[in-house]
């Protein structure tokens, strides 16, 4: 099992401590999340809440993932980094191929794709893409991005983007893994045939029984169940040593948690995270290797 923290909610001048000190208290993971804005005004609603609000308010810093991952991959050594969820289809696939290829290439590939459709309209409208059609272009851009990072002169014509040959430089020595967040049937779909791994909402047990055996029978499906495959989760009604290992049981690879959050929510004092790393890596990481 590997163990993942999310940096989410935490403030710009705290990344670089949290980082080293996850670093050489042995997690395997950092993630990264994603908004390019905060409307005053959201004309689409946010659909992890009863009322369709956000639970955090417009102050809330959203750090670019990839310059973050550079200049955290300069203060670390070993953990890798994982973006969750990066908005794919606001942006243009050559942007985001550059950006993550370039950060794989100065962390000497420890960089993860975590992908998401989106539900904020109003950042596809400031960015100028379609958001009616940002499931099949993230499909789409899937393939764009994997060509991209090969190296060599590339062309691509589909649905959405069409180019002629040429190549990109400078690429990661392998392929950037792509997982998908999500857990709507059309997105456990892409994710068995496109991706490396999948990333899961904040979910209980249950629903994560569902999806993980819904992806296990969708990848036999399309032929993949052989081929290496990451589920990170986030459980809910899981917890330590023994709750961990129930996850496994069921097919988790990774576990995503905060570990400070329970010293009463995601804003906390550089100290108590710090602190909170080192008891996590102790009590659960150090007993389940």
């Amino acid at each position: 099992m590997k163990f993942l923290c999310s940096l989410a909610f935490s403030g710009p001048s705290e990344l670089a401590p949290l980082a080293r000190h996850a670093d050489a208290t042995g997690w395997d993971m950092l993630s990264l999340s994603d908004h390019l804005v905060f409307p005053e005004e959201l004309s689409t609603p946010y659909p992890y809440t009863p009322d369709g609000k956000p639970f955090w308010d417009s102050s809330t810093s959203w750090p670019d993932c990839f310059v973050t991952i550079g200049a955290l991959a300069s203060v670390t050594e070993r953990i890798r980094f994982v973006t969750n969820v990066y908005v794919l289809p606001a942006r243009n696939p050559f942007v985001v191929a550059k950006a993550a290829g370039t950060a794989a290439v100065l962390s000497n590939d420890r960089v993860i794709l975590g992908i998401g459709s989106g539900w904020m309209k109003d950042e596809f409208d400031l960015t100028g893409e379609d958001f009616a059609t940002r499931g099949s272009r993230t499909s789409e851009m899937i393939d764009v991005l994997r060509k991209l990072w090969r190296n060599e002169m590339v062309e691509h014509h589909g649905e959405h983007y069409d180019f002629g040959r040429l190549q990109m430089s400078p690429a990661p020595t392998r392929p950037v893994p792509i997982y998908s967040g999500g857990s709507a049937e059309r997105v456990l779909r892409r994710t068995a045939r496109k991706c490396d791994g999948w990333l899961s909402p904040p979910s209980n047990y249950e629903d994560l029984k569902r999806s993980i055996g819904a992806l296990q029978k969708l990848r036999r499906e399309y032929g993949r169940e052989k081929e290496p495959f990451e589920y990170v989760v986030t459980c809910r009604d899981r917890s330590g040593v023994d709750g961990y290992r129930e996850l496994e049981d069921l097919g988790a690879t990774a576990v995503m948690t905060a570990p400070w959050v329970r010293h009463g929510g995601y804003v906390q004092p550089l100290d108590v995270k710090k602190r909170s790393l080192e008891e996590f890596a102790d009590q659960v990481i150090a007993r389940m290797r």
